[in-house]
């Protein structure tokens, strides 16, 4: 590393302002800021002195998400596998997680060369440092993906999630969506065969791979059909322990519970993201899947309410896109206000709407545009509240 410094140290004064290349000088500083921390110190006036930046901050969400980026390359081979009917190599640990790591590594590939690139365009435009929020987005992006989404598609989505949802805000930290959930419902919205339906969600299906009969359809997508048709509760021979475990069809990163909460507890200890959101959020969920369940008027409704905790997107919404800093409510009240209403309307979207039984993103989307107004009157509230305490110690 010593080497590495002496290196950037050296090219340091040929990327400076007046230097050959200064007009590259927010890349190379975002170069050297992703390498080495800043040496920044401060030198008078009140300052937050901490140990951390934005970047490291970033890091920490990334790594986070390791786990659930780690399963879902092997449920992607797992599931294949289970298509092609393949019983040898599905049984092969490795051989799983090779074919999800060859198919998942050109979606991850795409995010980041197309996000940063353009990232990196407007930071050389305006003169700024480089955003870091784009460390985490570009991994959060292709991991609420199918698998088999076509390349091309997943640029452009990128390329509207970064410039509509962030760099028309003002970048990092100044927008209102998430930019990774505005990448999916940008996907769901314009090329709706591509993430919905049955075979979009196992790689090699939309080519016809999969041998006769087998489906491909998620838990959620069978359960919601049950109940239009009439039946009994279907989950698609899929239990509440594969539910957990992960070991079902679904978006890359979305599918294993047990993953997605060893990256909240890494999260949580780090003190990244609010406990207050990830709990409200899962507390609004099962308290809409009892409310459901007291009503029990089909099958879906009858299903027991955690089950809505570890289908689809559920637990990774709640865990990495609920409790995004930026697009969050910033008060502690309000943070549980938010997350109890993200679990109350992602849970009855999948019950009142059969056409779309996801409904976590439509659900965090739609409270990152109230997280403001929630917060205003969080505040107003505690204002009243101070004014009448005044108004009382002064008689």
């Amino acid at each position: 590393m010593r080497g590495l410094r002496n290196l950037m140290d050296r090219m340091k004064p040929n990327f400076e302002k007046g230097g050959r290349f200064g007009w590259l000088h927010s890349t190379f500083d975002g170069i050297e800021t992703f390498l080495f921390v800043p040496k920044d110190v401060t030198t008078r006036g009140a300052h937050i002195r901490d140990v951390n930046d934005t970047k490291r901050v970033m890091i920490v969400v990334v790594l986070a998400l390791i786990p659930a980026m780690l399963f879902g390359m092997y449920n992607t081979g797992l599931q294949h596998f289970r298509a092609v009917a393949d019983v040898a190599a599905a049984a092969n640990i490795w051989q799983c997680f090779w074919y999800g790591f060859l198919r998942v590594l050109p979606l991850i590939l795409v995010s980041y060369i197309v996000g940063l690139g353009i990232e990196f365009f407007f930071a050389q435009i305006r003169g700024h440092e480089i955003n870091e929020g784009f460390l985490v987005s570009g991994l959060l992006i292709p991991l609420i993906m199918p698998v088999d989404v076509p390349l091309w598609m997943l640029a452009i989505a990128v390329a509207f999630a970064v410039i509509i949802g962030k760099e028309v805000f003002g970048g990092t930290g100044m927008n209102v969506f998430n930019p990774a959930l505005l990448a999916r419902a940008f996907v769901f919205f314009a090329y709706t065969p591509y993430i919905s339906g049955d075979k979009v969600w196992i790689s090699g299906m939309l080519k016809g791979q999969a041998v006769d009969g087998f489906s491909g359809a998620t838990p959620l997508t069978t359960a919601s059909e049950s109940a239009l048709t009439g039946g009994g509760l279907d989950l698609g021979g899929y239990s509440a322990w594969d539910m957990f475990v992960g070991t079902i069809p679904g978006s890359i990163g979305e599918t294993s519970t047990i993953a997605i909460l060893l990256g909240a507890a890494l999260l949580l200890l780090t003190g990244v993201a609010s406990w207050r959101i990830m709990l409200s959020v899962f507390a609004g969920g099962y308290l809409m899947g009892v409310v459901f369940n007291l009503i029990g008027a089909d099958s879906y409704m009858q299903m027991p309410a955690y089950y809505h905790l570890i289908m689809g997107g559920f637990a990774f919404g709640a865990v990495f896109m609920a409790s995004d800093p930026v697009t969050a409510s910033q008060t502690n009240t309000g943070k549980l206000i938010c997350g109890f209403l993200i679990g109350i309307i992602a849970v009855m979207t999948r019950i009142v709407n059969p056409g779309y039984p996801e409904g976590m993103m439509l659900a965090i989307l739609f409270m990152n545009a109230l997280a403001p107004l929630v917060d205003h009157y969080v505040v107003a509230a505690n204002v009243r509240r101070r004014n009448a305490r005044l108004k009382t110690a002064n008689k």
